[in-house]
């Protein structure tokens, strides 16, 4: 019989490979080095990440879009001048967006501006909308309680039937106080309120949802995975409740609350904790005597993973987070500008935020296939154990008595803060780099352009009652903030705090160590001073080196060679910079057995992979003179 094409298998012909085999190839590879600590990682949640899974073939796809259905590209609209945000909405929608998330100022995504919640600035900021034809979502403040009941009086206006329109409207009390702390009144207290303006808007004929639980919260306080989870899971059964105890059935409650979740460039973690959301939610339902229903899930760029340096990394980022999202399953997803963490961005930042997901929809096909990671063995099994772990921690937010205690008696920021801590540490040593900032940095790149606009300003919130908040930070701010201490010197003085390269013998010794100590430095706005080295008859010319450091103008010396070089000159390089006026010498690379002799010779500090880079940094800039 002719063997035709569908006949064949690949690789068929060969006998399946165990993981033992692979193992065994794995260890000769190591040549002795720890498997768990070479090759094993772990999430902020503790949950293992190995580098190599076996497909499951028993998992079944997470219900969410439908097959083949896009999700909603949202577009941010936050110019403070109502009739700006106009013109922006409707150049956005003309060319690709599908939907309009409004954000007004005061709120957590704010990010310093947005609009007013009145009536007269939605209508209009929405002035020839055409709202039956687009998707709406609020992302409201505590300054713009209002807005749903005045956005659906606009509707009343026009004479839209609210049955027909798909408007998220995102009342979120518990996130509010959540993010700042405080409140008019505690939560017991404001159920009666919330629930009048859910009976409200369902009343005039609304289908919802109305409320919104936000892990944004979370997420931005440098919150981990699972506790994003919990803190949705505790904050959507909270309303929930609220809604059941006044009588609404849990049936029709449950559908009044729809899910926000940050999309960050972790791609695994981005689409697991999507499919976890939804998995765990049904188990609420079903704990409920429910069955399974459909839930929306909405997701925006994650805020903490922007940069104000190096900020078209930031494009990368989003690209990696939107690509994340649109597979986890989201039903809507909003995008950052790039340049958001600079000032209210432009329209050629907002056009590739818009383009960014109609890309990815409309030439990469992402949303033709519903739940593609299903069977994938690394993210089934990270879907699954994230939702066991943000289980047990919603079990705990819940054996205090929900999430409003949980807040009050600080349990959930004091598991946040400590996520936080740890994610700082990791950023601060480079174990966790970012791109353009703490890797690579461009100490002399530009500032893209931005709007010349004002942020609004915005009542301060009432404090009946408060506690610790759920600040949002982004990583990058403490690299940055050494950056702007050296912009502000150049600004003052003309010059930023330097470091003079001292490279020690021929160039292939030295260039390793010296791009280390280059972009080392320069992640901390201090300028490296670079040479070819002062190698001449078999060593380097130590009176040329000091005459160089001389001449740079440096406060900082790095002494940067092979360990060798350092064994024959690091001792007469720093007596010959010493001499020569140098305050402070560093030395690229650890000391070893050394250390006692360098220093005696005047090498106060090393840098190496591993140290604590910031710390190293912010010493150097006061050493330097510079504040930051």
């Amino acid at each position: 019989m002719t063997q035709t094409a569908e006949d064949l298998t690949l690789a068929g012909e060969f006998p399946p490979a165990t993981r033992e085999q692979w193992l065994a190839l794995v260890e000769g590879t190591l040549k002795g080095a720890p498997f768990e600590k070479r090759l094993v990682s772990k999430t902020y949640d503790g949950l293992r990440i190995e580098p190599l899974y076996a497909g499951d073939h028993t998992a079944h796809p997470v219900a969410a879009r439908a097959s083949g259905a896009p999700w909603q590209v949202m577009q941010r609209v936050d110019h403070p001048d109502p009739k700006a945000a106009n013109a922006q909405a409707l150049h956005d929608l003309e060319n690709g967006a599908t939907g309009l998330t409004l954000v007004f100022a005061g709120g957590l995504g704010a990010r310093g501006y947005g609009i007013a919640g009145d009536a007269d600035t939605l209508g209009k900021v929405l002035d020839q909308v055409r709202l039956d034809a687009i998707a709406i979502e609020l992302q409201l403040s505590p300054q713009a309680r209002e807005a749903p009941q005045r956005l659906a009086d606009l509707v009343a206006a026009r004479g839209l039937a609210p049955s027909a329109l798909d408007i998220r409207f995102g009342i979120d009390p518990i996130g509010a106080m959540a993010a700042f702390g405080k409140a008019r009144i505690a939560w017991p207290d404001m159920t009666k309120e919330f629930v009048v303006r859910v009976r409200d808007l369902a009343a005039r004929g609304f289908k919802g949802p109305f409320a919104v639980a936000d892990g944004r919260v979370v997420h931005d306080a440098g919150g981990s995975e699972a506790q994003e989870l919990a803190y949705m899971l505790a904050v959507a059964l909270a309303y929930v409740r609220a809604l059941e105890a006044d009588g609404i059935p849990l049936d029709a409650a449950r559908k009044t609350v729809f899910f926000r979740v940050s999309a960050d460039a972790d791609q695994f973690l981005t689409i697991a904790k999507i499919r976890a959301l939804r998995k765990l939610w049904a188990r609420v339902e079903t704990a409920c005597g429910l069955g399974a229903s459909h839930i929306v899930v909405s997701a925006e760029t994650a805020w903490r993973m922007m940069t104000k340096r190096d900020p078209a990394v930031n494009m990368l980022r989003e690209t990696v987070a939107v690509f994340s999202a649109g597979v986890g399953g989201a039903d809507a997803l909003t995008v950052l500008p790039w340049t958001a963490p600079l000032g209210l961005p432009d329209r050629a930042a907002r056009r590739i935020a818009r383009n960014t997901q109609l890309i990815l929809l409309e030439e990469s096909y992402l949303s033709k296939v519903a739940d593609p990671a299903a069977g994938a063995g690394g993210i089934e099994t990270l879907t699954h154990e994230l939702c066991e772990t943000a289980w047990t921690l919603f079990q705990e937010i819940e054996g205090v008595g929900g999430i409003w205690p949980a807040l009050t008696e600080g349990l959930l920021q004091k598991k946040v803060a400590g996520v936080r801590a740890a994610r700082e540490k990791a950023a601060a040593g480079r174990r966790d780099p970012i791109t353009g900032v703490s890797e690579f940095p461009n100490i002399a790149e530009g500032a893209p352009a931005v709007l010349d606009v004002a942020p609004p300003a915005v009542a301060a919130l009432p404090a009946g009652v408060s506690f610790a908040p759920l600040a949002a930070m982004r990583i990058a701010e403490s690299f940055e903030a050494l950056r702007d201490a050296s912009d502000a010197a150049l600004a003052k003085t003309g010059s930023r705090p330097k470091v003079f390269l001292a490279n020690l013998g021929k160039l292939a010794g030295f260039t390793a160590r010296a791009t280390f100590t280059k972009n080392f430095f320069e992640a901390g706005g201090i300028q490296a001073v670079t040479n070819d080295g002062f190698f001449v008859d078999g060593k380097t010319d130590l009176a040329a080196l000091a005459a160089a450091y001389k001449a740079s103008g440096a406060q900082l010396a790095c002494l940067c060679s092979s360990d060798d070089g350092y064994a024959a000159e690091a001792v007469e390089a720093a007596k010959a910079l010493t001499a020569a006026g140098c305050p402070h010498i560093y030395l690229a690379g650890r000391p070893g057995e050394r250390e006692a002799e360098f220093k005696a010779a005047g090498i106060g500090h090393a840098i190496f992979m591993g140290c604590d880079v910031l710390a190293t940094l912010e010493e150097a800039q006061k050493l330097a003179g510079t504040a930051a």
